[in-house]
């Protein structure tokens, strides 16, 4: 009896076996959904449940096409194309993507997601990119062939407290002298270029890219014109800057999901150099493209205009971007970064300059004027303000740069009256010795695009300006760099 009751039970477990192995050799159950509607940018599709942020694929008989859930209605998902929506039609299959991602870059098995960034797009990092230009989901450009292997980290990365970050209390040598000296700038600082168009802005920042003392550069041109990328990496960065730079390019001619996600990519590149323990310098041109991109995609998916038609998202996006740069740990590493801010018709009321100005750690102001006469860089010293200055330099120092913007802004303030002779000698003691020393101040702020100043060397031409004999010395607490650079 006994004999039976076990080859019975024997006869059972090798079908089970049986079963289950066929099993593993099946593919796992997916599901998908349908496209019900294209209107503009947007998308809708019907059949899938998915979180905000993540990824899809339409698949067409020829094509693919990636896309982004970016909001929902009901059991509609909305949808932001990445790429051309050419050729879709109707009721195109629309599958979920869900990569392998290792999410403690380890490379070994993926880790399970729990938390909400872990949803979001993975994109690769390392050291693998440096000396590549790649686009905004992390493809290269530069037809240098496919990256190698290596981590990938969310676009969305998780806030850093604000009680664990560095203070920034160490300079940054920039190697302009008008910054060096007058608007001093610390590692961890995150600096907004003010300016119209055409006024010099990509010309500053690639002096700042070549004669800055950074461990990583990360450029992230977002929304320019296209020319605009293979200039600056040839001319501006060159060879040698390249080596050590990370570049995302998203021009104009990018969909907007695209634009967002290359100023995302490209802050969480610097990021993970940053968590590496390496000083690292952010570029990003510009951030009033970024807020336009989340423009378009605000109001094609229905959201009130509010400020100039910019819609509330937007506001709420760049905090959300520009907070990710910075000091890390005490002791780790940091974000300087420099974030160019279109003033349209040069309004620096504009809605965006003014969030921008509110939430950055200062601004420099580029000024048309200026650059008509052939001042260049053409920034606005009265305009121009450092918050991080006061726990940067020294007493002496920050007494030469009151002084410095004294006189200046005395002098632009009379210069009709000077100009048309009518100021007599002597009526105004500090006009007298503004008007003295104009035209030395005004040769101190200008300097070449090929020519590097230290801060040393910057901070000794500014005393010089008003006594030949006042020695001035950097604070050696703020460990600024020493080392005159040249082109």
């Amino acid at each position: 009896m006994d004999t039976g009751i076990n080859s019975h039970a024997q006869r059972w477990q090798n079908v089970l076996k049986g079963c289950t192995e066929a099993v593993s050799h099946c593919n796992p159950m997916s599901t998908s959904g349908r496209l019900t509607r294209v209107t503009g940018l947007v998308m809708e599709a019907v059949g899938l449940r998915m979180p905000v942020g993540s990824t899809c694929i339409i698949e067409l008989p020829n094509n693919r096409i990636e896309a982004e859930v970016v909001g929902f209605s009901g059991d509609k998902l909305f949808l932001m194309p990445e790429n051309d929506v050419q050729g879709l039609v109707p009721g195109a299959r629309v599958v979920p993507e869900e990569p392998a991602i290792d999410t403690n870059f380890s490379g070994k098995v993926p880790a399970p997601r729990r938390r909400g960034a872990d949803l979001a797009r993975h994109l690769p990092v390392g050291d693998m990119l440096l000396g590549r230009v790649l686009d905004g989901a992390g493809r290269p450009l530069d037809q240098l062939g496919a990256l190698a292997s290596g981590p990938s980290a969310p676009l969305q990365s998780r806030p850093i407290n604000p009680l664990n970050r560095a203070a920034i209390k160490d300079g940054l040598d920039v190697g302009v002298r008008a910054i060096n000296s007058l608007l001093s700038v610390g590692r961890g600082q995150r600096m907004g270029l003010f300016a119209g168009s055409g006024v010099g802005k990509s010309v500053l920042l690639g002096m700042m890219a070549r004669y800055t003392s950074a461990d990583v550069i990360v450029v992230g041109l977002i929304g320019e014109r296209g020319r605009e990328v293979k200039e600056f990496i040839d001319t501006i960065l060159g060879r040698e800057g390249l080596a050590r730079s990370v570049v995302v390019a998203a021009p104009a001619d990018t969909s907007p999901l695209m634009r967002m996600q290359g100023a995302a990519y490209a802050t969480t590149v610097a990021e993970y150099f940053r968590d590496q323990g390496k000083d690292v310098l952010l570029i990003m041109d510009s951030l009033t493209r970024y807020a336009m991109a989340q423009r378009e995609i605000g109001l094609a998916i229905g959201e009130p205009p509010a400020t100039k038609g910019y819609p509330p998202s937007v506001f709420a996006k760049l905090p959300q971007l520009v907070e990710r740069a910075g000091n890390g740990a005490e002791g780790g590493g940091s974000i300087t970064a420099f974030y160019t801010v279109l003033t349209e018709g040069d309004d620096q009321q504009d809605p965006i300059a003014d969030s921008a100005r509110a939430i950055l750690d200062g601004h420099i102001v580029l000024s048309r004027r200026l650059a008509e006469q052939g001042h260049y860089p053409a920034i606005d010293i009265e305009a121009s303000i450092s918050r991080a200055l006061n726990s940067l330099v020294t007493p002496q120092h920050f007494n030469l740069v009151q002084r410095f913007k004294q006189l200046y802004a005395h002098y632009q303030r009379n210069h009709d009256l000077i100009s048309v002779g009518a100021y007599v000698n002597g009526s105004d003691p500090l006009l007298d010795e503004a008007i003295s020393l104009y035209p030395r101040m005004e040769r101190f702020l200008k300097q070449g695009i090929f020519e590097a100043d230290s801060y040393t060397s910057s901070l000794g031409r500014l005393a010089e300006l008003f006594s030949a004999n006042t020695p001035v010395q950097a604070n050696p607490v703020n460990n600024l760099t020493e080392t005159t650079r040249s082109s």
